[in-house]
């Protein structure tokens, strides 16, 4: 049975709705959360959403699209329920609907008859296909059912073909065999042939329905040797002999590096002395500066003492705006341009030649009148196009078919303005829903930490991901920028596994000038950062820095014991560190923290009982600990190594397509000033260049 139908407009606006059942929530919720879950972030090719009030019981919802008026219809009913006339009732509201729809008009109680002959209608329907019994296709069946015989007699005659063999003087098959054979020149060719065809014996019985093993000797010459090896082929071994003695030759020509001896860069050591060490510039000029300052071990101090600040020089790039990256990006493809102009170097090629036809041909791509709408089959050329770059610029397979299918239900229906071509309408739609998608509200980190601080708590940031990934590093970016809002950091090394964490971290805080809190190694890292919380809460810190151990998402251990993490101390924001050059593996890596992080979390009275005393104030009441803002667990995501990927910048939409959640930070460097935010309009733009 459904709980309520409902037709509203893209814009919000809801024209007619119908409630059956007394609900414990405002029907209105169920679809504002298909509209934020769905609609806008280009999901329209999932058939049913699923929405889960805080009082009742969960809803699946099912809707269609009219896009020429821009009209939503939405079906809800109880999840548990299974009903399979849904689709078509909805088909079959809207074709009700346009008939009586008036552009301005709002309220159509007048609908409500209508709608239920539709859905006496459409029950029937459903109450008569239930009854029927599943007919099958009567020539289907017979045809099946020659197949088997005429199979079971060629099998049998093989059998004893294979019985019999050429010595039972059986007649069809000696004039099978004569019919088979090739006249030769002589019977010793002949003979060959045929065992070569047929098998040493010639015997027919490995073949069925007088369907024979491929002759090889037909082949052309040079052909039938191929895939023998070197034993096959004459003359083979010899080129092999040749080959090997030239690459010997180079091997042996070739000049050979000689080792470095390093230990004269120490105090006691002896070895060579090198006046160059930074080889970033190609060339063997004379020693720089920065080779000196690596000979001598100036840099490390340099860069500490450098700047007015105790925190060393430069503004993080995440207080610059978003266009002054746009201004270098135009400048890099402007000099790319300019390096290919006539007098550089390199001379542009020639535009090519259209003829008449070919110009004729061309304006017929483009609508003048814009007189028929787009069906599937117009822009399914654009959307393969579409496709294909995503998938080049890294984009997770799945993910772009689903944005695709997405942006082409989205465009039928519509037409086309004047002098407007296909290709240009469907790449003016995936800039609108790649920027949709992309454009998350994120957090506000600095204005969330003011509020906190006004409370008197640290703000609690805990740093997740696989291995090798960045997190240590970008968190020490991280901790640099809130130092420069006038911020005061804690950082707490709960990465109690790997060798070397915890001395990173303290190099990181030595540069940085900030308190580290740390207890060793093989410890309960749930417990290092409750305590590190308490510590920071009784200094008066503004925000504590949680640092974790790399950890795969199909460890199950593992991914247990980050989740008791987040349930004892529960984190004000949980940030997910991932690399921008993997693919197909951001999907999976996100899905499966977010599941397992959510799966595996405690309730919050065992996280209260798990030896934080007094943590469950910092959960919640109720279930389970772990209620996040995006319907998982992962608040954000920092992408990191995000200048090793050119123009391959596919990870971020599927990040941000799998998880929910906003990308709040984006790596881009080696420097601790090297931290940005996502520059939205850059990212599309290389996604369909």
């Amino acid at each position: 049975m459904l709980d309520f139908v409902a037709a509203f407009e893209r814009g919000g606006a809801v024209l007619w709705m119908l409630q059956f059942t007394t609900l414990r929530h405002n029907p209105l919720d169920a679809i504002n959360a298909l509209i934020r879950g769905c609609l806008l972030e280009e999901r329209l090719g999932e058939n049913t959403f699923t929405y889960v009030p805080k009082s009742g019981a969960a809803q699946a919802l099912k809707w269609t699209f009219h896009n020429g008026l821009g009209l939503v219809f939405v079906a809800v009913y109880q999840k548990t329920l299974s009903l399979l006339y849904v689709d078509e009732l909805l088909t079959s509201v809207k074709n009700e609907f346009v008939a009586v729809y008036k552009p301005g008009q709002r309220g159509y109680k007048q609908f409500d008859d209508v709608f239920q002959r539709l859905l006496r209608e459409a029950e029937t329907r459903a109450e008569v296909s239930k009854r029927q019994p599943v007919m099958r296709n009567a020539a289907a069946v017979a045809s099946k059912q020659n197949g088997n015989a005429a199979a079971g007699q060629a099998k049998k005659d093989s059998g004893g073909a294979k019985s019999g063999g050429l010595a039972s003087g059986d007649a069809r098959g000696d004039d099978d065999a004569a019919a088979r054979r090739k006249p030769s020149a002589s019977g010793a060719a002949g003979q060959a042939s045929e065992v070569s065809a047929d098998g040493e014996d010639g015997d027919t019985s490995g073949t069925e329905d007088g369907v024979r093993a491929f002759d090889v000797s037909k082949l052309p010459k040079g052909v039938a040797s191929r895939g023998r090896g070197a034993r096959g082929r004459p003359g083979a071994a010899a080129t092999s002999g040749k080959a090997d003695a030239t690459s010997k030759k180079k091997e042996d020509a070739a000049p050979k590096k000689k080792a470095r001896n390093w230990n004269s860069l120490f105090p006691s050591g002896k070895g060579d002395n090198p006046d160059r060490i930074d080889y970033t510039e190609e060339g063997d000029g004379p020693p720089t500066a920065s080779d000196r300052d690596l000979v001598s071990g100036a840099s490390a101090s340099a860069t500490e003492d450098e700047g007015a600040g105790p925190r060393g020089a430069g503004v993080s790039r995440m207080d610059v705006d978003d266009d002054d990256y746009d201004d270098e990006d135009e400048a890099t493809s402007e000099e790319a341009n300019n390096s290919a102009q006539p007098g550089r170097g390199v001379e542009p090629a020639a535009p090519a030649k259209r003829g008449l036809l070919a110009s004729f041909v061309s304006s017929l791509k483009m609508n003048v009148v814009g007189t028929s709408a787009l069906t599937r089959a117009d822009v399914e050329p654009a959307l393969a196009d579409m496709k294909r770059k995503l998938m080049e610029r890294n984009v997770a397979e799945e993910i772009a078919a689903q944005v695709c299918d997405s942006v082409g239900r989205r465009l039928e229906g519509q037409r086309l303005a004047g002098f407007t071509g296909v290709v240009a309408f469907v790449r003016t739609a995936f800039e609108e829903a790649l920027s949709g998608i992309l454009n998350k509200r994120a957090v506000d980190v600095l204005l969330d930490i003011k509020k906190s601080q006004a409370r008197g708590k640290p703000y609690v940031i805990v740093f997740c991901g696989v291995n090798g990934v960045g997190k240590s590093t970008n968190l020490a970016k991280i901790a640099y920028w809130l130092g420069g809002h006038g911020i005061k950091v804690t950082i707490a090394a709960c990465d109690t596994f790997r060798a070397g964490a915890v001395e990173q971290l303290k190099t990181h805080c030595a540069r940085l000038r900030v308190p580290l809190y740390e207890r060793g190694y093989e410890k309960d890292p749930a417990k290092v950062a409750y305590e590190a919380v308490r510590q920071a809460e009784r200094d008066g810190q503004h925000v504590v820095l949680v640092d974790t151990a790399g950890r795969m998402q199909d460890n199950q251990p593992l991914m247990r014991a980050l989740s008791n993490l987040i349930a004892v101390n529960n984190p004000n924001l949980v940030l997910f560190v991932g690399e921008a050059l993997v693919g197909n593996d951001a999907v999976d890596q996100l899905t499966k923290f977010n599941k397992a992080l959510s799966d595996l979390a405690p309730t919050a009275a065992a996280a209260a009982a798990s030896g934080a005393a007094g943590a469950s104030g910092r959960g919640n009441a109720d279930g389970s600990a772990l209620t996040r803002r995006h319907g998982g667990v992962i608040d954000g995501i920092v992408l990191t190594k995000f200048d090793t990927i050119d123009d391959k910048v596919g990870a971020a939409l599927s990040m941000v397509y799998t998880s929910g959640a906003p990308i709040m930070f984006v790596g881009c460097g080696q420097t601790y000033v090297d931290l940005k935010k996502l520059n939205v309009k850059s990212v599309v733009k290389s996604l369909l260049k």
